[in-house]
């Protein structure tokens, strides 16, 4: 199959998680005998076009000119991801599917649709309504418009929790059957060769403390917030204990200031922007994990800390809550609830028997059921059935457009005949 992928982020470029997932998938999609072509944004000192193991990889750059906000500035990149994309078409030939990845790709996907009758899949990886617990003004509203329109637009949609899949039903009313649950999936060589680094370790915390560890966004969704307010009872309970927050975002400021004003300033590292290389490496340094999101439709976050045999803390909300089974393969807490975050940490602190089982078992669950070869296998039915049913339609229209053509005909052979029998009576008469 040759399968045109759109996306705004692809790495070396990473905004969030949809960079991975597109280079996961892609890279299976191509060993499993696809023809995979990406075509995203193209930001710093990276080739226009790059063979990356077989996936092609075509960059473009924006306008030089300065749009008036964010949404301004998707929409030029639409136009200049619709042009790159028919200039290969037209080149290469025709795909036999269009795959989406978010709102941020809307325009270009149905324009190509249009002009080239090419099915549209599309993964909805989160929401604007979810991310703000709801549409609050015209900006958000004109993203939630957006998020309908791709999905209208799709012949079928993929979601990766079933948490999704309910949430895309009340936002936008899709039929049950148009959505696909499919959860992301991890690269299992992620931790291979990769062990304890202790002279890493202590740049941010000594032998005898215990790492907590967040890594993500530092945006208010994440919850990070709730985490921190958490740490004067940890500290309390277990006081050899640092708080290690690696990422950046909007919050990164305000975090720092909360954390001064409890008076755990000591007790809390912001690492800022990590590698690749080091976020790997943190995760082996650390003795628990923390994601506390108050919105996550999947939480790839979770995927990695599981996989690196670390005991992982969760939030009991979207695709979190269906990753984790409480006390078997992780632990759960109550979103936004500071208390409940405590709880779940001191468990694993006080318990070495809980944290050894809960790791194997979360181990075991991530080859299981998040590898990417099942994820490539559902994700190619997904495309069949696109294909098959854009197939149907055309058949149906091309029925229809013969069924009016015969149905035209009939009607031009009655009106002659009736003229003729006219005829015979006014010179019967005569």
């Amino acid at each position: 199959m040759k399968i045109l992928m759109l996306t705004w982020e692809y790495p070396p470029r990473i905004v969030g998680g949809i960079a991975r997932v597109v280079h996961d998938l892609s890279h299976k999609l191509v060993k499993d005998g696809n023809e995979v072509t990406v075509v995203t944004y193209k930001e710093g000192n990276v080739p226009e076009f790059e063979n990356d193991k077989g996936v092609k990889v075509y960059r473009v750059e924006n306008y030089m000119i300065h749009p008036n906000n964010f949404t301004d500035w998707i929409m030029q990149m639409n136009f200049t991801l619709t042009a790159k994309a028919t200039q290969i078409i037209n080149e290469q030939g025709p795909f036999d599917c269009i795959h989406a990845h978010d709102w941020l790709v809307t325009y270009s996907a149905k324009t190509l649709k249009d002009a080239f009758q090419i099915p549209i899949v599309s993964t909805i990886h989160a929401t604007e309504s979810g991310r703000n617990s709801g549409i609050h003004d015209d900006v958000q509203r004109y993203i939630n418009d957006t998020e309908w329109l791709l999905t209208y637009e799709s012949s079928e949609v993929i979601v990766n929790s079933n948490y999704m899949k309910c949430e895309l039903q009340r936002l936008f009313g899709l039929p049950f059957e148009k959505i696909n649950v499919i959860p992301n999936g991890i690269n299992l060589t992620n931790f291979n060769g990769i062990d304890r680094d202790y002279d890493f370790r202590r740049k941010y915390a000594m032998d005898n403390e215990k790492i907590i560890l967040y890594i993500g966004r530092l945006v208010h969704e994440k919850g990070v917030q709730h985490l921190i307010s958490a740490m004067p009872k940890i500290i309390n309970g277990y006081n050899d204990t640092k708080l290690i927050i690696g990422g950046k975002g909007g919050m990164y400021d305000e975090l720092k200031e909360q954390a001064r004003n409890l008076g755990i300033e000591n007790k809390v590292y912001f690492t800022g922007y990590l590698s690749s290389k080091e976020v790997q490496k943190m995760y082996k340094c650390a003795d628990i994990a923390v994601f506390p999101s108050t919105y996550e439709p999947f939480g790839i976050v979770a995927l990695e800390s599981m996989l690196a045999g670390v005991p992982t803390v969760v939030s009991d909300i979207g695709g979190l809550n269906e990753i984790i089974d409480h006390g078997v393969t992780g632990m759960k807490s109550y979103a936004g609830n500071s208390n409940s975050i405590a709880d779940s940490v001191l468990s694993l602190l006080y318990n070495h028997q809980l944290c050894d089982n809960i790791t194997k078992n979360a181990k075991a669950k991530v080859k299981k059921e998040f590898n990417w070869t099942k994820i490539a296998k559902d994700t190619y039915f997904t495309y069949e059935k696109a294909i098959c049913q854009t197939m149907a339609e055309k058949q149906a229209r091309e029925i229809a457009q013969e069924n009016a053509q015969k149905t035209a005909k009939a009607k031009n052979s009655e009106k002659e005949i009736t003229k003729l029998l006219d005829f015979k009576k006014k010179h019967a008469y005569a």
